[in-house]
């Protein structure tokens, strides 16, 4: 009761730096292509707690220790929500994603800067003499999520999360706090119903998914997703539209290509980039002829790198290869 009475009664402060708006052209008017902000009912989840955990925000504490942690520290919601807050959109991806796969959304987020907050306890990233590599964060059920201390000291918008969407953390999502990194798969930075920090380095300390031989460090790969058609589907001959989401967070997206069968690569028409940690959608006006065909999409992310038609499961760091879908065009 408490912990629902008070994710209703809170109130969240106006951002002191808001997202910039969505570009006008960065949602396409195309039937069944991803919309570009993912309501928050509708934002994939992939977690170890069999119950949702629901925690009193008047009680809940945030605490801030270890290695290089000259001043630790405790902090409640309101002493967070008091500091100035950002506001940004960007896009989650778990690494259990499977190429093409639902687990990849965008939302906009409300939060205090994490690096600040570090920095505040005395941390220092490695790159400027810090001790500490790895950053373990703890969930109140137990969990544990290690991210690298330098990435989320690196100038990216890494928060802790107070906001989602315009309100408060659905309680799935992970009220009071969760922490965000944009560029880095969930696992080894989305904590959900965060209570502790713990600063420590990679040798000394494995987190639950590494101790499972998932991967210590996972920036996330380049992808792209055919949203429409359908695997299967039967569209007539003649104009069928194809279209989708690529991301690359941290990267951006500069090219979307597609193949019809063995054919040539073709440009799809990109819609306006928000921003390099969000995905942006594409879409490709196909003249179709009778018959089965396979459609197969690529991206180029903003360091020109092409994403790679090497299949690889989603362990240790993530699924990599290309989408593609079979239709029969009647």
């Amino acid at each position: 009761q408490g912990a629902v009475a008070s994710r209703n009664g809170l109130a969240l402060p106006a951002p002191a730096s808001p997202a910039p708006a969505v570009p006008a052209g960065a949602q396409l008017e195309v039937p069944q292509i991803s919309a570009f902000t993912t309501p928050g009912r509708d934002f994939y989840r992939v977690d170890t707690a069999l119950v949702v955990p629901k925690v009193d925000a008047a009680t809940w504490r945030l605490r801030i220790l270890g290695k290089g942690v000259t001043r630790p520290r405790s902090y409640t919601l309101d002493q967070l929500l008091a500091r100035p807050l950002i506001e940004r959109d960007i896009t989650l991806t778990c690494v259990s994603n499977e190429v093409g796969g639902p687990y990849v959304g965008t939302a906009r987020w409300l939060g205090v800067p994490l690096a600040g907050l570090l920095a505040e306890c005395g941390v220092r990233p490695p790159s400027k003499g810090g001790t500490a590599d790895q950053l373990v964060a703890r969930s109140v059920d137990g969990m544990t999520l290690g991210s690298p201390v330098e990435d989320v000291m690196d100038g990216r918008d890494a928060m802790l999360a107070v906001g989602m969407n315009g309100g408060p953390l659905p309680f799935e999502h992970g009220f009071p706090v969760r922490m965000v990194v944009p560029g880095l798969y969930g696992y080894v930075s989305a904590c959900k119903w965060i209570a502790e920090i713990e600063l420590t380095t990679f040798d000394a300390y494995d987190p639950y998914w590494v101790k499972r031989k998932w991967a210590r460090r996972a920036p996330i790969k380049t992808q792209s997703r055919i949203d429409t058609p359908k695997p299967f589907a039967r569209p007539a001959a003649g104009t069928v539209m194809v279209a989708g989401v690529a991301w690359a967070q941290r990267r951006g997206i500069t090219r979307v290509e597609l193949r019809i069968d063995e054919g040539p690569w073709q440009d799809a028409d990109l819609a306006a980039q928000d921003t390099a940690d969000t995905w942006r959608q594409w879409s490709y006006r196909w003249q179709a002829a009778p018959g089965g065909h396979t459609i197969t999409v690529r991206a180029t992310d903003g360091t020109g790198a092409v994403q790679t038609e090497q299949r690889a499961r989603t362990v240790p760091d993530g699924a990599s290869g290309r989408h593609s879908v079979f239709v029969t065009v009647s």
